[in-house]
C-alpha cells in the first residue's frame, strides 16, 4: 500500500512541476503572455479577491480543500517515517515469566536458516504484528535449479517450525515472495 502511495504522489508532484516549469520557459522565452511583469503587480487583485463576498460557500470550501491538501500530505509524510518492523517479541521463558527477543535477532535467524535450504541463494525476513502474534514476511531469492514448492515446503517445516518451537509461538504465519536470480544461459554446443 505505502509502495502505491508514494508512486501516486510522486507522479502528481512530478506532473505539477513539468507544467509549473513549462509554463516559466513559455513566460521567460515568451511564447506565454502573463500579465505579473512589473514590482508592484499582485497575483490577486482587490477585485478578484471580493468578487466571491457575496457567496457564502466560496471561501469555507478554499479553505477546507487547502487542509484537505495538508492534511494528507502531513498524513504521507508521517507513513514514510513510520517503521512497520516489530522491534521486539515476547518468547514465553522457563520460569513462568515472558523474555522480550529483539525482532532484527529473529529476523536474521530465520533468513539464515532460509539461506540453507536447497535452491535459496538469498533470503530477507521482516518481522510484521504485534509482539504476541507477529508474521513473518520473506524474500527469497531463487536459483535457478530450485523447484518452488520443494522450497515453500521446506520452508514451512524445517525453517518456521524452528521459529515457532525456538519462540514458543503457537503460530507464526509467514508470506513468502519468491523471485528467481537471472543467470547466463548455458551455451550448447
Amino acid at each position: 500500500m505505502r509502495a502505491t502511495v508514494n508512486r501516486v504522489v510522486l507522479v502528481l508532484t512530478g506532473l505539477v512541476l513539468v507544467l509549473a516549469g513549462a509554463v516559466v520557459l513559455c513566460s521567460a522565452t515568451g511564447l506565454l503572455h502573463h500579465p505579473y511583469t512589473g514590482r508592484d503587480d499582485v497575483l490577486l487583485s482587490a477585485g478578484d479577491r471580493t468578487r466571491y463576498e457575496d457567496t457564502s460557500w466560496w471561501w469555507p470550501v478554499v479553505t477546507g480543500v487547502l487542509t484537505l491538501v495538508v492534511l494528507c500530505a502531513l498524513w504521507w509524510l508521517l507513513a514514510q517515517v513510520r517503521d512497520r518492523r516489530l522491534r521486539r517479541l515476547a518468547v514465553d521463558a522457563d520460569d513462568d515469566g515472558t523474555a522480550l527477543l529483539r525482532g532484527r535477532a529473529l529476523e536474521e535467524i530465520i533468513a539464515a536458516d532460509a539461506e540453507q535450504l536447497h535452491g535459496v541463494d538469498h533470503a530477507t525476513t521482516a518481522l510484521m504484528g504485534t509482539p504476541t502474534a507477529p508474521r513473518a514476511r520473506l524474500q527469497l531469492a531463487l536459483s535457478p535449479n530450485a523447484v518452488p514448492g520443494d522450497v515453500l515446503a521446506e520452508l514451512d517445516s524445517a525453517v518456521l517450525d524452528r521459529a515457532r518451537v525456538s519462540t514458543g509461538l503457537p503460530l507464526l504465519p509467514a508470506e513468502a515472495r519468491l523471485r528467481a536470480v537471472s543467470h547466463r544461459a548455458a551455451r550448447v554446443s
